[in-house]
């Protein structure tokens, strides 16, 4: 049983953990590559920045480039100073990088991670790292088994500490995939030493749908299908591939975003309360609520799916160009930059409630966000005008940029008649608690270095959210695609998915 822990975030200014990470080695395959320097190094040194990492602890780089533990520490400087949400502290980044070191060798070299045991042993002997490992693999997901692998005719999927492996997402490209992947972990490591990593649960505004849900009365009496009449979940982004064309090319909007971000939303905000806030319970629920979705007939995928790609256009005044002309991205591709679907809970807390998903990039405004919109009420009491102008209630959680949560209502005009008009009470975290929300990243390192899962997802959660994506995917490759590409760049996807969600008698949620 994991050793007790505030509920309370971590990172927040002021608060307390229960207790400190014991002392590690912090392993990165991929060391040189974009995930690192973007992502993992910035998120490590603001938790040394906000002395939350260990006492003592490592960060090795594991990589084929070749590079100095002064090359990697310089190139790492480059990228805090770049990427990092607090300002490079030359006190504190001279501490930080002396931990810092590299390990040269190809990803599927055996003598490589033979140096590498010997190395961390080294640590153990001469820095009092205690054999506690954190392996992170921030690479290709194709990489990954032959990895897994290789960490185990090394030996370095045990020691005399803990050893824990963070794997990114994607994991798998289908179900059966994802089953493979699974069974070649199990054979290699725990269950209880993987962490399957989906950044978004570490978004402080998605935790915080947790604490919205259990810990306030109000809301658990009409959370529910008779008082709600849908869910639009929408994950917006204004970039194109940028240097990931060719990842993206033989991956798509459906794996890329739905499979995973847009699944674990929709788990966090429909899974029942669990018996304890604990670990096992949280993604027990979860993984219920997936198992829950209804799957789809070929004509229900036909008729209840949309896909859309890119063309060239503007974003922000800024000309830019469709997704066939971006590098390393086939010319002819019908890969798809854009997907709205619709999906039913099969349960007896949701049953007959539609929910929408979308997701595309080239759209005109960044924005994730999660709208719970209600029913109107049963008799409009405020005259034939006031109903024609009355909206649906809403409770919109913001996961970003702008974190929070509002509450969209009805209210009178001031004046003599009865006029209506829908306001909003928001509530954002950086103007109720003075700065901004950590990064995801952060919350995730610390919760590994700790041992506690709960924000990340275990393998039946995988497995289930694949279950859902493979018959589309097996769907599309006998449907004939739409001809790409079919939305401009700057707008809000293709016609279809206005006329997909207009045939239910809905409209999006304006964003």
């Amino acid at each position: 049983m994991l050793e007790t822990r505030t509920v309370m975030n971590p990172l927040r200014e002021g608060m307390r953990i229960a207790r400190a990470p014991e002392p590690a080695s912090i392993i990165i395959f991929g060391a040189t590559g974009d995930l690192a320097r973007r992502k993992l190094v910035p998120a490590l040194y603001n938790l040394a920045c906000d002395n939350y990492l260990p006492p003592v602890y490592n960060i090795v780089g594991f990589a084929r480039k070749p590079r100095r533990d002064d090359e990697i520490r310089a190139e790492y400087q480059k990228a805090v100073t770049e990427f990092s949400r607090q300002k490079i502290q030359s006190q504190v980044w001279d501490s930080f990088s002396q931990n810092i070191f590299y390990v040269q060798s190809n990803l599927d070299d055996l003598d490589g991670y033979k140096r590498l045991k010997a190395e961390l042993d080294r640590f153990d002997q001469e820095r009092g790292t205690a054999g506690n490992r954190l392996f992170y693999l921030a690479v290709p997901p194709e990489l990954m088994p032959e990895i897994i692998e290789l960490l185990g005719k090394a030996e370095l999927n045990h020691s005399t500490g803990y050893t824990r492996i963070i794997l990114e997402k994607p994991f798998g490209r289908d179900l059966n995939s994802a089953v493979h992947l699974n069974k070649m972990l199990h054979q290699v490591f725990d269950e209880s030493q993987i962490y399957r990593i989906d950044h978004y649960l570490g978004k402080e505004a998605v935790q915080n749908i947790f604490v919205f849900r259990f810990a306030n009365g109000i809301l658990e009496p009409i959370w529910n299908r008779t008082y709600i009449n849908n869910v639009q979940i929408t994950v917006a982004e204004t970039v194109g591939v940028e240097q990931r064309g060719e990842y993206y090319d033989n991956s798509g909007a459906l794996r890329d975003i739905i499979q995973n971000h847009g699944l674990q939303l929709l788990a966090v905000t429909t899974m029942e309360p669990p018996a304890e806030f604990t670990p096992d319970d949280v993604r027990s629920e979860k993984a219920q609520v997936l198992r829950s979705i209804r799957p789809q007939s070929f004509q229900e995928i036909r008729d209840g799916t949309v896909r859309g790609q890119y063309g060239p256009g503007a974003i922000g005044g800024i000309v830019v160009p469709g997704y066939r002309s971006e590098p390393e991205v086939a010319p002819e591709s019908v890969t798809e930059t854009y997907v709205a679907l619709k999906l039913y809970i099969e349960n007896w807390r949701w049953a007959g409630v539609p929910f929408y998903l979308r997701t595309g990039k080239r759209l005109p405004k960044r924005t994730t966000e999660i709208a719970i919109e209600f029913n109107l009420p049963p008799l409009m009491l405020f005259g034939k005008d006031g109903a024609n102008q009355m909206e649906p209630n809403s409770l919109v959680f913001n996961i970003q940029p702008d974190e929070g949560i509002s509450l969209k209502f009805e209210s009178k005009i001031p004046g003599q008649d009865n006029r209506i008009r829908p306001v909003n009470m928001d509530f954002r975290y950086t103007s109720s608690f003075g700065e901004a929300a950590p990064e995801a990243y952060e919350r995730l390192l610390l919760d590994s270095m700790l041992g506690d899962p709960m924000l990340f997802t275990r393998y039946d959660e995988v497995e289930a959210q694949w279950a859902f994506i493979s018959p589309i995917l097996d769907a599309w490759k006998h449907l004939k695609p739409p001809p790409f590409p079919n939305y401009e760049s700057g707008t809000w996807g293709p016609k279809a998915a206005d006329e997909f969600i207009q045939r239910d008698g809905r409209k999006w949620r304006r964003l």
